[in-house]
């Protein structure tokens, strides 16, 4: 038996020290450098030929203060570049206050992935499976991006422009994830369909965020995930409970909106038509477990 091995293809390595050396390494080279954190995307594309192969591979590893998670109630929660998604999982600050996001990293990848890939990777990669980008558009994050002459704050719901396509400039590099407070009494959940649980990509996503007032929600938020070129919100779907008494029926009717926001696309993984079902299915969960407090 012959045995055949892709060799990754060759490439200039460059681990700088600070992010002012970064930044000009990337505006001398600009598309033929690849900015690697984690690796835990770049590597295997790279290998596999999805992407094209970088003259230059720029190692962040060795900056220091990438790495960390902050919190305060003022300025919300900022997740570095650097911070594993292991880290973000298990981060006392992120379970007390963004519980939803420590679901999300739960339900990503395989421990080993989780202890070396990065939030912030798995943001910049651009897919529209991510696990967590559902989490942090229903949270409203922001990413904060440095260029050769300004800093500048990206929402994320701007973020994505198309599948593994983003705003970044070839020269820019995220150094955080910014998340703001939820609101007193907020609470979210993250639900994914996938056919082995976090070891797969997911299915379809759904992330959603709420705070209500007695009977009335007084602010929801709906993320969607692995339905469209890119992750989204359903503004029309969450504009129908806004202000309205919560009742399963209501929700129910929301649920069926948000199909309309969905684009999805048939794959060797579902159909177009069973990810509509389930965003339906998934949408009136996730909302009856936050808004109701129950399962349906």
């Amino acid at each position: 038996m012959t045995l055949f091995f892709r060799r990754l293809p060759r490439f200039n390595y460059v681990a700088p020290k600070s992010i002012d050396e970064t930044l000009s390494i990337l505006s001398a080279e600009r598309e033929k450098a690849r900015i690697l954190a984690g690796g835990t995307d770049l590597i295997p594309q790279v290998k596999r030929r999805e992407v094209p192969s970088p003259e230059y591979v720029i190692d962040l590893k060795d900056i220091q203060g990438l790495d960390t998670i902050t919190y305060d109630a003022k300025s919300g929660l900022r997740i570095g570049a650097l911070a594993t998604i292991t880290k973000v999982e298990q981060s006392a600050e992120v379970f007390t206050h963004f519980p939803i996001l420590a679901l999300a990293a739960s339900l990503m990848a395989s421990p080993q992935v989780r202890n070396r890939g990065t939030f912030v990777g798995n943001i910049c990669n651009g897919v529209p499976s991510a696990d967590s980008a559902p989490a942090l558009l229903a949270l409203g994050a922001s990413l904060k991006v440095r260029g050769p002459e300004k800093e500048r704050d990206i929402p994320l719901s701007q973020f994505f422009i198309g599948p593994r396509k983003t705003v970044l400039n070839p020269d820019e590099i995220v150094l955080e994830i910014t998340v703001p407070t939820p609101s007193f009494g907020s609470y979210g959940t993250y639900l994914k369909l996938s056919p082995r649980h976090s070891m797969d990509l997911a299915v379809v996503g759904v992330a959603v965020q709420g705070t209500r007032a007695g009977d009335i929600c007084s602010e929801v938020s709906i993320a969607l995930g692995a339905v469209a070129p890119t992750p989204i919100r359903a503004p029309m779907a969450e504009a129908m409970l806004r202000g309205q008494r919560v009742s399963q029926e209501l929700i129910d009717e929301v649920a069926k909106n948000a199909i309309t926001q969905c684009s999805p696309i048939d794959d060797h993984r579902a159909s177009a038509e069973y990810r509509c079902d389930m965003v339906r299915v998934m949408t009136r969960r996730a909302l009856t477990q936050v808004l109701l407090g129950g399962r349906a």
